[in-house]
C-alpha cells in the first residue's frame, strides 16, 4: 500500500469513526497506530465497508520492547484480496496485558496467528475460541520469544539446552 492510501484510510477513521488514530509513513512499510480497545470496531468497519473490503488477515506481528520498556506490539496485516491493497495496523499493549481483543471471529486466520503470539510471547486474547498452545508443549514453562526469557533446564528429564 502506497503512503497516500495509508493517510487516506487514517483521515477516514478519524473523520468517519472519531477516533484518535496516527499514520506512520517515514518508514519502509507504513502504518496506522490505533488504541487496543479500538481495534475490534476498525477492523469490522475496514472489512465490511466499501472501497476498503479487506477481507484477509495476512498475519499478526508481535515485538517485545523490552522489559525496561514494559510494552509490547502487535501489528495486524490486512489485505483485500478483491480490490488488491493492504495496511498495518499497530497497537502498543502493556507487556502483562492479558486481554487484547481476539479478532478470529472475523478473520479465521487470526486463530493460529493469536495463539501462536500466546504460546511465543504469552499475550491473551478475549473471546478467542480456542486459545491454547499451538507450537509448544502444554506444560512449557514460559513464553520463548519474550526478551527476558529465560530457558529450563530440563523439560521431562531431557535436556532442553543445545551445548554443541
Amino acid at each position: 500500500m502506497d503512503f497516500s492510501k495509508t493517510e487516506y484510510i487514517t483521515g477516514v477513521l478519524e473523520e468517519e469513526l472519531g477516533l484518535g488514530v496516527s499514520c506512520v509513513t517515514d518508514v519502509l512499510q507504513p502504518y496506522i497506530t490505533i488504541r487496543m480497545e479500538d481495534l475490534p470496531g476498525i477492523c469490522l468497519y475496514l472489512s465490511r465497508t466499501p472501497g476498503f473490503y479487506f477481507d484477509f488477515l495476512n498475519c499478526i506481528t508481535c515485538v517485545d520492547n523490552g522489559p525496561d520498556k514494559g510494552t509490547m506490539n502487535l501489528l495486524y496485516h490486512i489485505s483485500s484480496l478483491a480490490l488488491e491493497h493492504s495496511v498495518i495496523l499497530k497497537i502498543t499493549v502493556a507487556r502483562d496485558e492479558q486481554q487484547v481483543p481476539s479478532l478470529a471471529r472475523l478473520w479465521r486466520t487470526a486463530d493460529w496467528h493469536e495463539r501462536e503470539i500466546f504460546d511465543l510471547f504469552g499475550i491473551g486474547f478475549r473471546g478467542h475460541p480456542d486459545l491454547r498452545r499451538i507450537l509448544l508443549p502444554a506444560d512449557w514453562e514460559g513464553h520463548p520469544l519474550r526478551k527476558d526469557y529465560t530457558e529450563q533446564e530440563t523439560y521431562h528429564g531431557i535436556k532442553v539446552k543445545y551445548d554443541g
